[in-house]
């Protein structure tokens, strides 16, 4: 095994302490799984670049690097979920509607709070599910279906909301053991961070759809064509 596969070996080896430990109440914790996600994250570029720079490129590789790249969306996705989940999209501060109690770790902006709907995680996981077949099912007619700019952005902004996400759920924990929530720096910091992590989740999401879009308008035809001839 060579090291950009030893590489993404360990970054699935992070992955189940990257879903479990923003579950655990304490602030280190959630503070070390923000940072196992950058490890991971960064990781995840370094070994390809490694593997591109150096010819080391390998079928191992090939199967495990996507692999890796699933299973962390899955472990932060989910956690994320559990922890900013609400009724509504929009928790908006309106006297006389009442809500029920949203969690301390909606991203917070000056309208209002806003959650992760279930929505927005079927969309951004589903996409993944579909691409990954759509690729399997290319490769096997040999079409290789390569990355395309909008699927690059669309990783870096979901990188961006992954981390907001899992930076905010430390900050907040440490925040309330300290008595900082009601400080007009900490209301500052949180909605730049909510900024950030809205805007970012919103753009991961088009650009998931965007991106989608694209690869079914220039390779969908090609795919049909290939199997119906096969068949």
């Amino acid at each position: 095994m060579n090291l950009p596969n030893a590489i993404t070996v360990g970054r699935i080896a992070l992955t189940p302490l990257i879903a479990c430990l923003p579950f655990m109440t304490s602030w280190t914790s959630r503070l070390i799984a923000f940072g196992l996600f950058l490890v991971a994250a960064i990781t995840d570029y370094w070994d390809g670049q490694l593997a591109r720079e150096r010819n080391l490129v390998t079928d191992l590789g090939r199967l495990l690097d996507p692999l890796a790249d699933k299973l962390l969306l899955v472990a932060t996705l989910v956690p994320m979920y559990m922890l900013q989940r609400h009724q509504h999209f929009f928790v908006w501060p309106t006297p006389g509607i009442q809500y029920s109690e949203p969690s301390v770790f909606l991203f917070q902006t000056p309208w209002a709070a806003i959650s992760l709907p279930l929505w927005v995680v079927l969309v951004v996981l589903g996409r993944e599910a579909f691409m990954t077949l759509f690729r399997q099912v290319a490769a096997r007619q040999g079409l290789v279906i390569s990355a395309i700019g909008p699927a690059k952005w669309k990783t870096a902004f979901q990188s961006i909301w992954l981390g907001s996400a899992y930076f905010w759920f430390f900050a907040v924990t440490l925040a309330t053991r300290e008595g900082w929530m009601a400080s007009p720096q900490w209301h500052g910091f949180a909605l730049f961070n909510g900024f950030v992590g809205v805007g970012s989740m919103l753009g991961a999401v088009g650009l998931t759809l965007w991106s989608l879009a694209l690869y079914l308008q220039r390779y969908g035809v090609q795919v049909v064509r290939r199997a119906a001839a096969m068949n």
